[in-house]
């Protein structure tokens, strides 16, 4: 042990703090035993949807260097089309616009300067269609760049007429920037029905008449609309149809999860919102997107939930994300909760120091009483070789006495071989009584499917002869029905005549309330005869379900059951066994 210690100290001060905390470990284990004498015990959980998404997810933050340099090979292999000869304005537009789609909510900065590029193009030619096109895509940008004044000024400058001579999606977009400032406004006064909340849901309900039926971004405003009209149940029902039939790279994916996870934080079910929010931090961090919400959110449920950990890895993730994307609105709404969890995951951290500490001190102490212990044992066991040869010498002089108790040990065991006679005969008295019950179960259950089989047969005749009276007396399982009861009630009673106290010596082994009382007319009910079998030798579940024609399933249910709520649930079948013993 200080052989590690000195390692310990050896090592290079980057791995340091690892083998300090997983040398804490194995000591804190060790201090438990020694000082409980207790086994140290870890039961492994069985794991579950939500617990697979969670792994999902922070599999994915320990990757997410991989989908970016996936996202610069995309981006580089855009640019490297602006590099073609004799490129067009048009095509330099479409190219821009390309790259201010990857850059959205990548790198906010650089899609408002590919934007910008566009709307000199706009101008330059006056083409209407594109000029509006790009405004519109900059207020979106202005938006997630957090500066909500200029982005409400390029709306207010926009003409609401001159959307008649274009396209219906420019008109689309238009009334979506504004649902989408209105709703920002509205979040500020804290999400009540206020007159910035209203304004938003008319631009819903506008674009709900424009946006055609059966697309994405109708189910989402749909989905909206259900869930602001406490229609919660068909708004979810709606998304997750969308959501499976979403390709698991798509950023829409992310968007559909955290609208759901929304939705279950309305109804207040925070094992749905953690998983819908994983799911969406997923898609986010597979697509590269850096400006999210749902990673974010999902760090304030593992806070609340105390899993200060997971919570620091998640907002930390987020804060990254956004400061990466430069997105000043979502760092400013982080900035006001990560020193929350920030501060939380600090305190934890000088605890689990302190307690380190602690451990490594008591471990000292404890090397220290070890020392002392091995040499207090070397002396002891010099002072046993000493007493060993004076215990040989005791020893002659004992044989002497042994010669003399010979002969009256012999008498004893004469005694005690008549009373091993004695207890054989009953130990073979018992055999013979379980080995003829089980002779008599088994003959009686042969009886019962012999005749089954039988009455199989006769039907399989009766068919082939169309015997419809004789078919239908066939098809009837009362005989046999009338036959198992009887076989049951010469069990019960061929039992209890062996084991007569068999039913007050099982209750004996349960509360009260567990005890069980056969009907009027029983000897012994279904859970009765299961152990009563066991009693027998029979333990197999599989042979006391045939035997009662139950399903395996059934027969360990009631095994299960009783156990667990008997006062012996650890041996509860051993006592079983010791029933009707001399």
């Amino acid at each position: 042990m200080l052989f590690f210690w000195l390692i310990l100290f050896e090592t290079e001060s980057n791995y340091r703090t690892f083998y300090i905390y997983e040398f804490m470990g194995i000591m804190k284990d060790f201090f438990l035993f020694a000082v409980l004498f207790l086994p140290f015990s870890m039961q492994a959980s069985t794991g579950n949807e939500l617990d697979s998404i969670t792994q999902a997810l922070f599999r994915a933050m320990n990757h997410k260097d991989v989908y970016i340099v996936e996202k610069e090979e995309r981006l580089s292999e855009i640019k490297n089309m602006l590099k073609m000869p004799d490129i067009t304005d048009k095509q330099r537009y479409t190219i821009y616009n390309k790259l201010y789609d990857e850059y959205c909510h990548y790198k906010i900065d650089s899609a408002i300067y590919y934007q910008e590029l566009n709307l000199e193009l706009a101008e330059q030619y006056n083409h209407l269609e594109y000029k509006y096109a790009t405004l519109l895509n900059l207020s979106f940008s202005y938006w997630i760049k957090g500066r909500f004044l200029e982005s409400m000024n390029i709306m207010d400058n926009i003409e609401r007429r001159l959307f008649d001579r274009l396209p219906e999606w420019s008109l689309i977009e238009y009334y979506e920037s504004y649902k989408r400032l209105y709703m920002y406004y509205a979040s500020i006064e804290g999400n009540t029905p206020n007159a910035y909340y209203r304004q938003s849901n008319l631009y819903r309900d506008s674009l709900l008449q424009l946006v055609p039926p059966n697309t994405l971004k109708y189910n989402i405003l749909t989905a909206e609309k259900w869930s602001d009209e406490n229609k919660t149940g068909e708004a979810k029902k709606f998304l997750q149809e969308s959501l499976e039939r979403i390709k698991p790279e798509n950023h829409d994916k992310a968007i559909v999860a955290n609208i759901l996870a929304n939705i279950y934080k309305k109804e207040g079910n925070v094992e749905m919102q953690k998983k819908y929010y994983a799911l969406s931090a997923i898609c986010d961090i597979k697509s590269a997107v850096k400006e999210n919400t749902s990673m974010m959110e999902l760090a304030l449920l593992l806070y609340g939930e105390g899993h200060i950990d997971e919570a620091y890895k998640c907002i930390k993730s987020s804060m990254d994300d956004a400061t990466f994307c430069n997105a000043y609105f979502r760092t400013y709404e982080l900035s006001r909760i990560f020193p929350i969890i920030d501060s939380a995951y600090q305190e934890k951290t000088v605890k689990q120091r302190m307690e380190l500490q602690r451990y490594l001190l008591l471990v000292s102490i404890l090397s220290v009483f070890l020392i002392f212990a091995m040499i207090y044992v070397y002396r002891q066991m010099k002072r046993i070789a000493k007493i060993r040869k004076e215990l040989y010498r005791t020893n002659v002089k004992l044989n002497v006495l042994n010669r003399d108790l010979q002969e009256s040990n012999t008498k004893l065991q004469e005694l005690n071989g008549e009373q091993s006679a004695i207890n054989r005969k009953l130990a073979e008295t018992n055999r013979v009584k379980e080995a003829y019950l089980g002779k008599f179960i088994d003959l009686c259950s042969s009886y019962i499917e012999k005749l089954d089989n039988y009455r199989r047969s006769l039907n399989k005749i009766a068919n082939s002869g169309k015997i419809e009276d004789l078919l239908r007396s066939l098809k009837s399982t009362q005989f046999i029905e009338n036959e198992r009861s009887d076989f049951y009630t010469n069990f019960d009673e061929t039992f209890l005549r062996i084991y007569p106290a068999f039913v007050s010596d099982f209750n004996a082994l349960l509360p009260e309330e567990e005890r069980q009382v056969p009907k009027q007319a029983e000897l012994l009910n279904t859970e009765l005869r299961i152990f009563a079998l066991i009693r027998l030798g029979i333990s197999d579940s599989a042979q006391i379900a045939v035997f009662l024609h139950y399903s395996i399933t059934t027969i360990y249910t009631y095994r299960s059951r009783l156990k667990n709520r008997s006062f012996y649930p650890e041996n509860f079948e051993e006592h079983i066994m010791r029933i009707g013993t001399y």
